[in-house]
């Protein structure tokens, strides 16, 4: 009768992603078309990670092996959780692990007819639209906690044998997946709300014991990394966006020296609409502001910005290491935005639409 259950509330789960345009792979992945990938199709447009690595955002498949499944429930975050929709699971222990070589294929061909829709259209250049056919880059992100899928490793191990990049995004909670990946992805990203653990039970709502000490190992180990590592903060306005906070992120990048710092700007969309009111959603001008306190106590300093996603980089390299070809001598990591903050993706959240944008 258990079992039953737990997968009738897991289908119930899947029908509201669904809902929420993502395409359901297997037992527990999924993807979703991002929103810059339509922008870089349609008005030739780039992400963030564009911008700062050279990532062509037309040709990255944005998936999650762990769709539904986490060990926070954040205050900002557009995941489904258990209240959001009146039901109860289980989202910390998945109950079975797909096969990565078919997460893969799956993930690469749904992003193929995802983008095939684009042909014939009149606006979109039909070369743009072959290109995007032949994906480079994948970011293992979209939703839910990817470390708690634990052939994680075989996973990036999997795009990197088709040549594609791999950009992988985490909570920091499973230090100790992180320490035995069979292979490291192209750039580690580990995403931070909290500059303490009062904050962070606050903020980040944890639902397993001994989170924060988790993360704590998790910083901890990113200088043993050989591959480029970012702390990105998701800054939410009235929560943790204070000279004393940050002060405290200043200590915490001392313990894990990443390559980059991403200052990035909550999005008020999806489900974190019932948390949070969209007061919480900071201007650029703020994460600008908040970016040179940040560099001010860490020594790093602010090499970039993307404006359309509120989003400053900082790091201690004269220039980001480039991984994908979108630069070119008009356009790249040094080029000042013409474009302000309500012509990107916080457009739909600006608007108080509840509906995800990426």
């Amino acid at each position: 009768m258990q079992s039953n259950l737990r997968i009738d509330t897991v289908s119930e789960i899947f029908k509201e992603l669904q809902k929420e345009k993502y395409h359901i792979i297997g037992s527990h992945s999924a993807y979703k078309k991002c929103h810059w990938t339509h922008e870089a199709l349609v008005t030739n447009r780039s992400c963030y990670k564009g911008k700062f690595y050279g990532i062509e955002s037309h040709r990255c498949v944005q998936m999650t092996p762990t769709a539904a499944w986490c060990w926070f429930r954040c205050v900002h975050c557009w995941r489904l959780e258990p209240e959001d929709v009146g039901l109860e699971w289980d989202d910390t222990k998945m109950p079975t692990y797909d096969d990565p070589e078919y997460i893969v294929e799956r993930s690469i061909e749904e992003h193929k007819r995802a983008v095939s829709g684009y042909l014939g259209r009149d606006d979109v250049s039909i070369q743009k639209v072959k290109d995007a056919m032949r994906p480079a880059h994948v970011a293992i992100s979209l939703t839910g906690e990817p470390t708690l899928y634990e052939k994680l490793g075989e996973l990036i191990k999997e795009y990197h044998k088709r040549g594609l990049t791999t950009f992988l995004v985490t909570s920091g909670v499973r230090p100790d997946i992180l320490a035995s990946l069979e292979e490291e992805p192209t750039q580690l990203f580990v995403s931070l709300q909290a500059p303490n653990e009062i904050k962070h039970k606050m903020i980040n709502r944890p639902v397993v014991a001994n989170s924060w000490q988790l993360v704590m190992r998790t910083l901890e180990i990113l200088p043993s990394f050989s591959s480029p590592t970012v702390i990105r903060l998701t800054m939410i306005k009235g929560y943790n966006m204070s000279e004393e906070d940050a002060k405290e992120f200043a200590k915490l990048m001392e313990i894990a020296m990443p390559t980059y710092i991403e200052v990035k700007a909550y999005m008020h969309v999806g489900p974190s609409t019932y948390r949070l009111s969209r007061d919480a959603m900071p201007k650029h001008s703020e994460i600008r502001e908040f970016s040179k306190l940040l560099a001010k106590y860490t020594g790093y300093k602010v090499l970039s910005e993307h404006v359309p996603s509120r989003i400053v980089l900082l790091s201690k390299l004269d220039r980001p290491i480039k991984i994908g070809n979108a630069w070119n001598e008009k356009w790249n990591w040094a080029t000042i935005d013409m474009e302000d903050d309500m012509s990107g993706e916080y457009k739909e959240a600006e608007q108080g639409c509840t509906e995800g944008s990426t």
